[in-house]
């Protein structure tokens, strides 16, 4: 039986980049979609960051794009493609010829998406700046972190890959849907300050209710409430609490043999002697421990793993949610069996012309 992803016969065009590009070229890939990596040749096909696992799905062409052959051979793939991702500065394709004016020109149908730290206008649109910068910009990352400490950038999975690749992802399938219906592509703007700001929709309503603090560390979801932090273990590792629901409270009492302490779960007075006394129960014990005690309920207990635990842990294992090389498998899952991400491969500029025009 053959394997085919929903995005099967739909082809891409990848402006090689570090970080949400590469992971939405990735993911395009994933479900299936012929994507075409245009890498840079002073930095080889495969050697930066991205490697095997961020480059897997798709091929990589080396192309220089200050060389007028080179840059004719991207304009024949761009006639040729449904969409086009790319991550430089505004105003870089348009000096290249390949802006979207230019490239829809050619090809009416063509998805073009864009995505910047700050988006293609406003005052910081030509200004540099990584995650933690678009983060700081959204309001999202005052809320993070110990309210002792400085806050603290959460990898950088919110700006990057939440607000980024996701939406980026998100607006050129919209793009796709209505190119499909119409014949004319859009122009798609990811902004990762805009996709942060967007997600974090939930924090604006509660604090236009009144029911958040700009204090961290003082509220429901940031550490304030001591049945959703995390606590340290005796064993120095820790244990992830995310018992919100009363049902899911009791049960975490229980676990903790605290049945009899009379503690009011939505009492926010009271939360600063709950938290001490979680803390006093967690320490006693190692975290397998109590991951051991907490599995068979509802109490929302889960052991703090690291990368490496987590592609052993029996629930990934029987989701078969990492390969043998410890690298996650595509997500999101399809109906029928699943295909194995093709490794990346290498591409002569001649040879990706040839494959597209055939259509193989």
């Amino acid at each position: 039986m053959s394997v085919t992803g929903p995005l099967t016969g739909v082809r891409i065009l990848e402006f090689d980049g570090l970080g949400p590009v590469t992971l939405a070229g990735m993911m395009l890939a994933d479900m299936g979609a012929d994507v075409l990596r245009l890498a840079r040749p002073t930095s080889g096909a495969f050697e930066d960051v991205g490697g095997a696992i961020l480059h897997r799905g798709r091929s990589a062409v080396a192309v220089d794009l200050k060389s007028p052959a080179d840059l004719a051979g991207v304009r024949e793939l761009v006639a040729r493609a449904d969409a086009l991702i790319e991550g430089y500065r505004p105003g870089v394709m348009e000096r290249l010829g390949l802006g979207p004016e230019a490239c829809q020109r050619a090809n009416a149908a063509l998805v073009y998406g864009r995505i910047t730290g700050w988006g293609q206008t406003g005052p910081l649109a030509r200004s540099a700046g990584h995650d933690i910068n678009y983060l700081g910009l959204t309001g999202a990352l005052a809320a993070m972190g110990p309210p002792d400490r400085p806050p603290a950038p959460p990898l950088n999975l919110v700006a990057d890959y939440g607000g980024g690749a996701m939406l980026l992802i998100n607006g050129v399938l919209a793009g796709l849907i209505q190119a499909a219906r119409t014949g004319r592509g859009r122009v798609v703007d990811a902004a990762m300050v805009d996709g942060v700001a967007a997600m974090s929709s939930l924090f604006h309503a509660l604090l236009a209710k009144g029911l958040w603090r700009p204090e961290r560390g003082a509220n429901l979801l940031d550490g304030g409430a001591p049945f959703y932090r995390c606590y340290a273990c005796s064993d120095g590792r820790f244990v992830a609490v995310g018992a919100l629901e009363p049902q899911f409270f009791a049960a975490l009492i229980e676990g903790l043999d605290l049945g009899d302490a009379g503690l009011v779960q939505y009492d926010p007075a009271g939360w600063p002697a709950m938290h001490a006394l979680f803390e006093a129960k967690f320490a006693a014990r190692p975290r397998d421990a109590w991951a051991a005690r907490f599995a068979a309920t509802d109490a929302c207990v889960t052991p703090v793993l690291t990368f490496a635990e987590a592609s052993a842990h029996p629930h990934a294992a029987q989701r078969d949610a990492y390969g043998p090389d410890g690298a996650p498998r595509p997500a999101p899952r399809f109906d029928g069996p699943a295909a194995a991400p093709a490794p990346a491969s290498a591409l002569s500029l001649a040879d990706a012309l040839a494959a597209w025009t055939s259509g193989a």
